[in-house]
């Protein structure tokens, strides 16, 4: 079989080069964060306000991790979460894996409230010209139900287990270096949004350089590597599955798109349906689709590959919450829509 000369140029072009360069930019940001000092100083107030217990430590994880995605996307929330995650883990008793997991989820499903809380959302929300607040009226009955299940699948693996604080030491924070991260963090959500993804980046690389060079220097490249193959492979994937003049009803479209983020990932499969199906149905199962297999959301690859947990550990927790959360999102959409 004779090989195309052109194939690695077309493999390049199908990389998400804007989405990398943001992508870098969280990185470089979220290890500036944890340079500074700031995540043990706030890991130790959790640990504190929960008084030993992992429920309410986990509880209180969840709720900021789902309110901050549903303002700064799901990808950054996961950026600043997993390593507090981490940094929690090393003063006490608490299971990463079960708390990585937790987290990702708690960031999939926050993010689903909003048009500006993720990828997906965005272009369901341009493509459909609708209102900001319709959408989010819209998705708040689901929303709602999803971390509700959320804390009560927290509640069932986590009774009774109490914390074991190994290590509470004073904590210097460089405020400097904190400072900078927020705001080069504050600045790269707005630039983002307007489309100025190079600015952004190009912006945290030269604060950066003179504040927290070293964050620069710890950058996971294999990460970034990763999320290069992935845009590759996902839109290879999405164009030999074409689903034009595809007839779904609402809740079809729910399981389908459902399923379908579960082997190609939500953003693709909410760009092959969306000149099918209605939105709405559309932007239920594409959320709740990031929930289960790795697969469904970039940001779980983001979560496994900061935290260093494995598959199946990862597939223990999300495979029973996304079988338990679809089950009752088909009986509520059943009612609603």
């Amino acid at each position: 079989m004779p090989i195309d000369p052109s194939l690695p140029r077309k493999s390049l072009n199908l990389i998400d080069y804007e989405s990398l360069a943001t992508i870098l930019s969280l990185l470089i940001i979220s290890r500036g964060l944890e340079l500074s000092g700031i995540l043990n100083r706030i890991s130790f107030k959790m640990l504190e306000f929960s008084k030993d217990s992992e429920l309410k430590l986990l509880s209180i994880t969840i709720i900021l991790t789902a309110i901050s995605s549903a303002i700064i996307m799901n990808d950054t929330a996961i950026f600043i979460f997993i390593p507090l995650i981490l940094t929690i883990s090393r003063i006490a008793n608490v299971d990463l894996r079960k708390a990585v997991v937790l987290t990702a989820i708690a960031a999939n499903v926050g993010s689903s409230l909003t048009p500006i809380g993720n990828p997906q959302n965005i272009i369901i929300w341009r493509n459909n010209h609708l209102q900001f607040w319709t959408f989010v009226r819209s998705m708040v009955p689901y929303t709602a139900l999803w971390l509700f299940i959320l804390l009560i699948f927290t509640w069932m693996i986590s009774r009774g287990k109490s914390l074991e604080i190994s290590m509470f030491p004073k904590v210097k924070v460089n405020k400097a270096l904190m400072l900078t991260s927020v705001l080069l963090l504050i600045a790269n959500v707005a630039l983002a949004e307007e489309g100025y993804y190079y600015i952004g980046l190009i912006l945290t690389l030269s604060v950066m350089a003179f504040v927290g060079r070293e964050a620069i220097l710890s950058v996971d490249a294999a990460l970034l590597a990763i999320f290069a193959l992935i845009f590759i492979d996902f839109k290879e994937i999405a164009n030999l599955l074409p689903l034009k003049n595809l007839q779904l009803s609402a809740i079809e479209t729910i399981f389908f798109s459902a399923f379908l983020s579960q082997m190609i990932s939500n953003v693709p499969a909410t760009v092959m349906l969306l000149s099918n199906v209605q939105w709405l149905p559309l932007a239920i199962g594409a959320n709740i689709g990031g929930t289960g297999m790795i697969m469904g959301s970039l940001a779980n690859f983001i979560a496994l590959r900061l935290s260093g947990i494995d598959l199946r550990s990862f597939h223990r927790y999300s495979l029973l919450y996304f079988s338990l959360a679809l089950l009752a999102t088909i009986i509520i959409a059943n009612l609603i829509i």
